[in-house]
């Protein structure tokens, strides 16, 4: 099976009061294609700015990052962004939806940067919100849905154009036990009728337990490799 996501001895530090932080020390992994990992570990361990790095939102101090094929670490800033709108869905703990955009307009947010047509469009947006769940709400506001049902949208936004690789950062972080499920679930369906490589940064177990594999990372470095969980969901 090929390897959605190579990372070879990467690193990232921050300059924070004058001192150099160092957040990665020398990460090395590979994710395989269609393959769902939960990255767990304490606050400050490294998890969402290794996620970041894979995702394109920032870039390694030192080191190789391959996703879908392409040397991600070699790439511009402006390289970077046409790169990371054609190839990366993100699901957020904030949802970060535009309030004053229906459900709707918020899915079809990725798609007015593409050259797809009106109706194009439309289609693409109408199949993801089906998919979530949400095809009667897409004309409700973030405010008029529930927390579950705005994530449920975050992940309709995460796939509707047809990404590689969806990363999710503690995208159950601000629900009730019963909503997260939910979402996790839909994840998971996601992984695998979609078949998309799924990254997810979790604190919760309940939450890791629906990935195929579990990294646990602290201070920087990767204390447990990848390995099957028993428990995980079908």
């Amino acid at each position: 099976m090929a390897s959605a996501i190579v990372i070879e001895n990467v690193t990232k530090t921050y300059r924070m009061g004058g001192e150099t932080l160092r957040v990665l020390g020398g990460i090395s992994l590979e994710v395989a294609e269609g393959r769902f990992v939960a990255l767990m570990g304490p606050s400050g361990s490294g998890k969402s700015t290794l996620l970041n790095l894979i995702g394109g939102l920032d870039v390694p101090d030192s080191g190789r990052l391959v996703v879908g094929g392409e040397d991600i670490s070699k790439l511009s800033e402006a390289a970077l962004a046409r790169w990371r709108a054609a190839n990366i869905g993100f699901v957020f703990q904030q949802y970060n939806l535009i309030p004053v955009l229906t459900a709707f307009e918020n899915v079809e947010l990725p798609l007015l940067l593409t050259s797809l047509s009106r109706s194009e469009r439309r289609r693409r947006v109408e199949l993801a919100l089906e998919l979530v769940g949400l095809k009667d709400r897409h004309g409700h506001l973030p405010t008029q849905l529930s927390g579950g049902q705005q994530q449920r949208v975050c992940i309709a936004r995460a796939v509707v154009s047809d990404p590689r690789a969806i990363l999710a950062d503690e995208p159950t972080g601000n629900l009730d036990a019963s909503a997260a499920r939910d979402v996790m679930g839909l994840l998971k369906a996601v992984n695998e009728t979609l078949g998309k490589t799924l990254v997810l940064v979790t604190h919760d177990p309940a939450a890791a337990a629906f990935a195929h594999e579990t990294i646990t990372l602290d201070k920087g470095s990767i204390k447990a490799s990848p390995h099957e969980v028993p428990g995980a969901h079908p």
